[in-house]
Formats: C-alpha cells, sequence, structure tokens
C-alpha cells in the first residue's frame, strides 16, 4: 500500500515542484497563468505558506512513496474557505484519500462547510453531487466552475 505524507512547503525542495505545476496534464484543469519560472515558483511557495498561516488554512506539499506528488489544502475563499487538490498525473489515483484528509482537517480546524470548485474541464461527479448540500456554476477569473458546497463533520 502507498504510503501518502502531507508536508510543510518549507520542507520541500522548489525544484521539485517546478515540473509538477507546469505540467500541462495539469494545466488544462487549472486557471490560465503563466508558467513558472525559478523566481515566479518561489514567490507562489511563499504565498502558500503565508495562507497556511491563516486561521482556518492548512496548506502541504503532498509526498507519495518518497515522490512530491503535488499540492492540496484548506484556503480562503470569497465565500468562506476551499479545498485544493493539484497533483501530478502520475498521481491522479490518489485524489479520493487526499480529498478524505482534507475533510478531516477542515473538521480538526472547526468549518461547517468547504467549497470545492472544480473547473469545467472536469466531470461533475456523483459521490460528490451526494455529499453537496448545494451544488452551482459560478464563474472566477473569466472560468466556469461546479462549485460543491460539502457540509462538513457528517
Amino acid at each position: 500500500m502507498s504510503e501518502i505524507k502531507f508536508l510543510c512547503f518549507n520542507q520541500v525542495n522548489p525544484e521539485d515542484f517546478l515540473a509538477i505545476v507546469n505540467e500541462e496534464s495539469l494545466r488544462i484543469h487549472l486557471i490560465d497563468h503563466p508558467y513558472f519560472d525559478a523566481t515566479s515558483l518561489q514567490a507562489w511557495m511563499e504565498d502558500k505558506i503565508r495562507v497556511d498561516a491563516i486561521q482556518g488554512c492548512r496548506i502541504r506539499a503532498v509526498n507519495i512513496d518518497g515522490e512530491l506528488a503535488g499540492w492540496c489544502g484548506i484556503q480562503p475563499d470569497d465565500n468562506g474557505f476551499e479545498l485544493a487538490i493539484v497533483i501530478s498525473q502520475k498521481f491522479w489515483g490518489f485524489g479520493i484519500p487526499i480529498f478524505k484528509m482534507l475533510m478531516c482537517w477542515a473538521n480538526e480546524l472547526g468549518h461547517k462547510e468547504i467549497l470545492f470548485h472544480l473547473l469545467d474541464s472536469r466531470p461533475e461527479y456523483k459521490a460528490l453531487i451526494k455529499m453537496s448540500t448545494k451544488v452551482h456554476k459560478t464563474k472566477q477569473l473569466g472560468r466556469c466552475f461546479t462549485t460543491y458546497h460539502i457540509a462538513v463533520g457528517k
């Protein structure tokens, strides 16, 4: 069985993140943004470390079987807090256990509801619809998302 570890961003070599955050198979499911270079990646990582320090947030690098797989977390959203899971295509089968850990964190952090925005490049997920109190389309930064409102602690 694979081992998933969640590391603080300051425990990760930024160079290891570069290939993941610039991966084409990920970029199609994210808001359009320029490719990262060493400087922009460092600034992005520092921003995620700042977000991690905000009450109600937790941002972690995801390490699977000793290899950096991506990142995940709970971060502020215009309407509360949202989940984020961004992992390399090689590790896409690990989304469910990562999601379950994020929901445990949301409960630990005292959230009653958490949002999960998936870009319209992703299908609607029956399991997410079933656990959501509300599902609707939203627009952010010029892109359409399916937004799931998920009750925490149920």
